[in-house]
């Protein structure tokens, strides 16, 4: 692994490149890059994240990952909740009576994510989509796509270091033993953290 990473290159955007990729993306797409950056959401959990897990009023969302069932919560930025507002508005209606919840659904009215055919081949629609954008910003780099905004978010996050409230934002696992007797994280911890990476992201712009 460390080979692979010496080779490639760290598997992160910088806050120029990632406001770049927010500038140019479509609406839903636009509204997965602030989930990669504002929550640490990969792939997966954009495309299977649905409605009845996003409290737009309030500015939350409650969603354990879909790989790992690991509990997650994350304070959203102004601009996520406005970009998830504007996404779901122009969300194409879904095809099959299981998507019916998802916030995100492609033209063809398909989840991001799925299978298809007899054969259960993986369709990755969030990754296709990304790298067409990485392209036409000519950003594109070996082994970096969508994933890399929850590097991104990791990496800035860590500099609170509160590891905590960045795990259980991110939906990391901690099998140490300060996680069996940690019962709470509470809110306004898990708030500095995504206020610290907006500040990184937005700069001057953040109110």
């Amino acid at each position: 692994m460390r080979k692979h990473r010496a080779k490639n290159g760290h598997k992160m955007f910088e806050a120029a490149e990632v406001r770049a990729l927010l500038d140019a993306a479509s609406p839903q797409v636009k509204a997965m890059i602030l989930l990669g950056v504002n929550c640490g959401f990969g792939n997966a959990d954009v495309a299977r994240l649905p409605q009845s897990a996003l409290d737009l009023r309030r500015g939350w969302i409650n969603f354990p990952r879909p790989k790992t069932g690991v509990g997650r919560r994350c304070p959203l930025w102004p601009e996520t909740a406005e970009a998830l507002r504007a996404a779901i508005d122009a969300r194409p209606e879904p095809k099959g009576p299981a998507d019916a919840d998802l916030t995100f659904i492609t033209k063809y009215g398909h989840a991001w994510a799925r299978t298809r055919g007899e054969n259960g081949t993986p369709v990755d629609a969030v990754l296709g989509e990304f790298k067409k954008l990485l392209r036409a910003l000519n950003l594109g780099r070996p082994g970096v796509g969508f994933y890399a905004l929850r590097h991104t978010f990791r990496t800035v996050a860590d500099a609170t270091k509160d590891f905590p409230a960045v795990r259980l934002i991110m939906g990391h696992a901690d099998g140490s033993i300060d996680d069996a007797y940690r019962e709470r994280v509470e809110d306004d911890r898990l708030r500095a953290v995504a206020d610290y990476v907006r500040q990184w992201l937005f700069g001057d712009k953040v109110e």
